[in-house]
C-alpha cells in the first residue's frame, strides 16, 4: 500500500519524527520514505541499495541504524515472515503478509476481522496483531501450471531449512529435527 508516501511531505514526515522522539536526519528521513512508498517488504540490504540511489555515501551501519530507530519508534515493522533474513514495512493498517515458498516474495493479504484490536484479552490489552502465511503465490502457481507440477513442499523448502544452522530452532521450538 503506498498510501502515506504520496500525500506526506517531508515537512510533514521530518515532524513525523519528531513525534516519535527521532531526530530527523536525512538518512531516517530517506529509509523512512523509501518505506512508505514500496510494499515490496524490503530486507535492511534492499533498502541500503535504494536509499544509495539518491544518497550513494550512506553506509550500511547508518541505513541499518535507522531501521532499528525507525523500528523502537514504531514507525515501521521489522518483519520475521522470512526465516533468513528482518524484512521491513511502513504500512501500519491491519493486513497479514504472505510469502512465497516458491519465488519467497512477501504479499500484503487482507485481513477482514479486527476485532481482537484494542481489546482486553485474559487480562491483557491486544495492541497488534500479525499473521503470516505460507504457500505459493498466484504469479508462481500460473508458471507451474504451465510448466508442471509444483513439486513437494518439503524438497522445496531445502533452501529455506539449509540458511538455519542445525542448532538453531526449528518449527517445534526445540532446536534440530522434529521428532516423529
Amino acid at each position: 500500500m503506498f498510501y502515506t508516501a504520496y500525500i506526506m511531505t517531508p515537512q510533514k514526515r521530518t515532524q513525523r519524527l519528531r513525534s516519535a522522539g527521532l531526530t530527523p536526519t536525512i538518512q531516517r528521513v530517506a529509509v523512512l520514505e523509501y518505506l512508505e512508498s514500496t510494499c515490496s517488504h524490503p530486507t535492511a540490504d534492499q533498502v541500503l541499495e535504494e536509499v544509495r540511489r539518491k544518497h550513494p555515501s550512506v553506509s550500511r551501519a547508518t541505513v541499518y541504524n535507522a531501521l532499528d530507530a525507525l523500528t523502537k519508534a514504531h514507525l515501521i515493522l521489522r518483519l520475521t515472515v522470512d526465516p533468513g533474513v528482518a524484512r521491513y514495512d511502513a504500512d501500519h493498517s491491519p493486513h497479514a503478509h504472505f510469502r512465497c515458498r516458491l519465488c519467497n516474495t512477501v504479499y500484503d493479504i487482507p485481513v477482514h476481522d479486527e476485532k481482537a484490536l484494542g481489546l482486553d484479552v485474559d487480562g491483557h490489552r491486544v495492541e497488534t496483531v500479525r499473521t503470516y502465511a505460507y504457500g505459493v503465490c498466484s504469479a508462481c502457481l500460473k508458471k507451474t501450471n504451465s510448466e508442471g507440477s509444483l513439486g513437494e513442499p518439503t524438497k522445496l523448502m531445502q533452501n529455506a531449512s539449509q540458511s538455519r544452522s542445525a542448532s538453531s530452532p526449528d518449527d517445534t521450538g526445540r532446536g534440530g529435527e522434529p521428532s516423529a
